[in-house]
């Protein structure tokens, strides 16, 4: 198989992939033999292909293996995909991947690191005029904010990434984000119901 076949393949993963309302919203996967079939075949090109391929195929197993409650393997793929994008020199990867590593750490608990992942990300995106990935940084940083039970601070990223959102016009992002909004105003309610007990 080729890396373009493969690409292919991956369309079905939105079938595959699950935002866990029992977990933070954290992404599962319902299939997880056909996720980790999706993982050696692409370990496999990884192995076969050239240079120009390592950049997606890193992050590729990386996403899927965080995905996959795999979250230590998931790290080190991720890492060796941000330094392929450091060392091309090319800020959107690197936006791009921060914030997989960001979620990878927050899937192995590591929230310090997870948070340091995301606040680079949108580092990088003011510093180099990065909107397209800015509203993907504040989404994210929001859900670590919301484990960590920083809900006040997790709305406020939520609110930031739908105002971006909604100047978009991208009606998947929007309710992606309005999901969020509203599970984290759960999670707020709860906090002030155990306060007033």
């Amino acid at each position: 198989m080729n890396v373009q076949r493969f690409k292919e393949k991956l369309g079905i993963l939105p079938e595959l992939i699950y935002f866990d309302e029992n977990d933070y919203l954290r992404e599962k996967t319902n299939d997880p033999e056909k996720i980790q079939e999706l993982i050696v075949e692409a370990m496999q090109l990884l192995e076969e292909s050239d240079e120009e391929n390592h950049y997606f195929l890193y992050g590729t197993i990386g996403n899927l293996l965080r995905v996959s409650e795999q979250p230590t393997e998931a790290i080190h793929y991720l890492t060796l995909c941000l330094d392929d994008a450091t060392e091309e020199k090319d800020t959107e990867r690197e936006v791009i991947t921060l914030i997989r590593l960001g979620e990878a750490y927050k899937y192995n608990e590591q929230f310090e690191r997870a948070f340091n992942c995301f606040d680079k990300a949108l580092y990088v995106c003011e510093t180099h005029e990065i909107d397209t990935y800015k509203d993907f940084a504040l989404q994210h940083k929001g859900k670590c904010l919301m484990e960590v039970e920083k809900y006040a601070e997790a709305k406020e990223c939520f609110l930031r990434a739908l105002e971006i959102r909604t100047d978009k016009k991208e009606r998947t992002l929007m309710n992606s984000t309005l999901q969020a909004i509203t599970f984290v105003k759960g999670l707020m309610n709860k906090e002030d119901h155990k306060e007033e007990k």
